[in-house]
């Protein structure tokens, strides 16, 4: 597995993460096993990344349970700011929710600490309020969590990269989501931030509509887009998706969530072939371009 370094950090990244979203849903049908089995499986196969969230669900206490035996062969990234929405004591983006919220996390990836902690999709109103990001600062300093970043997009996400007070930006980077080539992930790379790539694969919305975290965005947006390799099968495209993601310059990591080891090995296989030629990245970027309307901006 390939590892790239990751900002300022001391952390060297694999190119695929593991977005653990997908093992926490309500719809998952993946018992606890092979939730275990797939999370060692990927461990062995040296992905380091599991990207996590309060809001998750079960994911952070599966992780716990099944793999924290293992917590020396592996970065947690975690995120907060959500309250009441995720069994928290005071409303969504109020500070007071920080504290409990990282206990909570702590407890259940059975850890001392988190590698990175991420302030969870807020606005740049909340954002400017700065007592969330100065709450986040101090669990830095405890060293609660090694390093500290921004989870979200669009022009939030500006706002956040240009307070120059965190380590990592992590924002939607795929084939139907490309605001941030245009808006952020340059201004980040100027500040040394770790950049991690989430819905790289455009949540392989051609084959999984109507499902569960299948954005309606997406589908609209592939079908005025029509790239000529969307005509091909699934495993094609995403091949293609996953390779255009990992050819964006600065991109540390990409954050691939599943519940199925054998799709998880496919994308690992599509990562190994590496860049995609220059001309399909243009190709790919110029049709965005063209085609992109003002209301596409980066999805939550």
């Amino acid at each position: 597995m390939e590892t790239r370094k990751f900002g300022k950090t001391d952390m060297k990244v694999s190119v695929l993460g593991f977005g653990s979203a997908e093992i926490g849903m309500d719809s998952s049908k993946a018992t606890d096993r092979e939730v275990g089995d797939l999370l060692n499986a990927l461990l062995d196969e040296g992905v380091n990344v599991l990207d996590s969230a309060s809001s998750y669900k079960r994911s952070e206490s599966l992780i716990g349970q099944l793999v924290s035996s293992r917590r020396s062969e592996y970065y947690i990234f975690s995120k907060l700011g959500e309250g009441e929405s995720v069994g928290l004591p005071y409303p969504d983006w109020d500070v007071r929710n920080v504290r409990p919220s990282i206990e909570r996390t702590l407890r259940d990836l059975r850890t001392d600490y988190v590698d990175l902690m991420m302030i969870h999709s807020c606005s740049e109103a909340v954002l400017r309020q700065g007592d969330l990001i100065e709450a986040l600062r101090d669990l830095k300093r405890e060293g609660l969590t090694r390093y500290i970043g921004y989870s979200g997009d669009s022009t939030d996400a500006l706002y956040a990269v240009n307070t120059g007070v965190f380590d990592a930006l992590e924002t939607s980077i795929n084939i139907a989501d490309q605001e941030a080539l245009q808006l952020t992930v340059s201004e980040a790379a100027k500040r040394d931030m770790g950049i991690i790539a989430k819905r790289p694969i455009a949540n392989a919305v051609w084959v999984r509509q109507g499902l569960e975290n299948a954005p309606d965005p997406y589908i609209e947006r592939l079908e005025k887009l029509n790239y000529p390799f969307l005509k091909n099968d699934s495993d094609a495209i995403a091949e293609k998706a996953l390779r255009f993601v990992l050819s964006v310059p600065y991109v540390d990591t990409a954050i691939v969530g599943t519940t199925n080891l054998s799709h998880f090995r496919q994308n690992i296989g599509y990562a190994a072939k590496g860049k995609l030629p220059d001309r399909e990245i243009l190709d790919i970027r110029n049709r965005w371009l063209e085609v992109q309307e003002p209301a596409w901006a980066g999805l939550k």
